[in-house]
């Protein structure tokens, strides 16, 4: 379900981690029951949540590294005691949580559909277990300089992460309606990345990438100009990025 190869991952851990909520790592200490801790992360790719995470939690912890890519799951790794399961996320029922203390995600709403997404809040709600769910995407992009077709490549992105159902940039404020309504508490912080001049390698495959969903969604907006501009400023450590992401930190009735 992740969707990400584990280059790309690689390439991102450290602006994800620099983007992380920080903010919400003491009410998530004081959520957490004493002693050992069990955390299953969804989607957990290589584990690159886990890695940043794991340090700053004081608890003992064992890890379960869910995922549905097994050649992901091959290279996950956390600095903790852990297991792997290949899982499909959409089946996760409360019971899968019965001896969990943390449910944890990274860039995972944005890849569900509302189904999918009632599945996984009525999961963690029933199983009354706290949950991080980071870097879901808001779909605000600003880039630095400024050009006139940025606006419209990034409604045609969303638009993009919306389709087949997907709740692309809607599915933060989604999730928190969900979880508010079965009764939880929900703590939310901006978590952007922001890229300059020593991103250049991420930016340019973040570019290449959403500039590409762009166009497959309005082919009308191919314009190799502006990605060689791009490319060139980017080259020149001359573009700045920030991509607006949320994470959101659940406490269970």
């Amino acid at each position: 379900m992740t969707g990400f190869d584990a280059s790309w991952l690689a390439l991102r851990e450290p602006a994800d981690a620099a983007a992380r909520a920080g903010d919400l790592l003491s009410p998530l200490r004081a959520a957490l029951p004493d002693g050992p801790l069990v955390i299953c992360d969804l989607g957990c790719g290589t584990g690159s949540l886990g890695r940043w995470l794991a340090p700053r939690l004081p608890n003992p912890q064992r890890w379960i590294l869910c995922d549905d890519d097994p050649a992901l799951l091959a290279r996950a790794d956390v600095p903790a005691p852990f297991e792997t399961r290949a899982a499909d996320l959409a089946a996760l029922r409360a019971d899968d949580l019965a001896d969990v203390s943390l449910v944890t995600a990274s860039a995972l709403l944005d890849i569900l559909d509302p189904g999918r997404l009632d599945g996984l809040v009525t999961a963690i709600t029933k199983a009354g277990v706290p949950a991080l769910l980071t870097l879901s995407v808001t779909g605000r992009v600003r880039l630095t300089p400024p050009d006139p077709l940025d606006a419209e490549l990034a409604a045609a992105f969303n638009a993009h992460q919306r389709r087949g159902d997907l709740l692309g940039p809607d599915a933060a404020s989604a999730a928190a309606v969900a979880f508010t309504r079965r009764g939880a508490r929900v703590r939310t912080s901006p978590s952007p990345w922001r890229l300059g001049p020593s991103d250049a390698a991420l930016t340019a495959a973040w570019l290449e990438g959403w500039v590409g969903a762009a166009v497959e969604q309005r082919p009308d907006l191919a314009d190799p100009a502006y990605l060689a501009r791009r490319r060139a400023e980017c080259e020149a450590g001359a573009l700045r990025a920030e991509i607006a992401h949320t994470d959101l930190l659940i406490e269970t009735p």
